[in-house]
């Protein structure tokens, strides 16, 4: 029984399209028939083609490679970047407390010297 692609979200689907026709685009910009990517992907021409149409499921393994293959791998690891995660970034500057309670260890070590004043000793 052959398995049936998974139901992804509009948006998710859309990215899927936009990022395969970006790895085709780049693959056509180097002059890179789908054969000679597929054999350097240790893939199929037909594994690449789907890629490019956004199939959902091609493997991410496959994407790293073919990435991998064109140059454009260190892009992977910025997917998930922090720096580029508004809304985490929003989520944990809310979490962050308004007030920093410091013990009395904390407090004995900026304040005064305990004693009293050093002047007209």
């Amino acid at each position: 029984m052959p398995k049936s692609p998974p139901t992804l979200p509009l948006a998710a689907r859309r990215a899927l399209s936009k990022a395969g026709a970006d790895v085709g685009a780049a693959r056509r910009r180097r002059r890179l028939p789908l054969e000679i990517v597929a054999e350097r992907a240790l893939t199929t021409r037909q594994t690449i083609a789907r890629l490019e149409r956004g199939d959902p499921t091609v493997a991410v393994g496959t994407w790293a490679t073919v990435l991998f293959v064109l140059g454009l791998v260190d892009r992977l690891a910025d997917i998930g970047a922090a720096a580029a995660d508004d809304v985490g970034l929003s989520l944990e500057a809310e979490r962050l407390p308004k007030r920093v309670h410091l013990g009395s260890r904390a407090r004995g070590r900026t304040g005064p010297p305990k004693g009293g004043s050093r002047e007209g000793s």
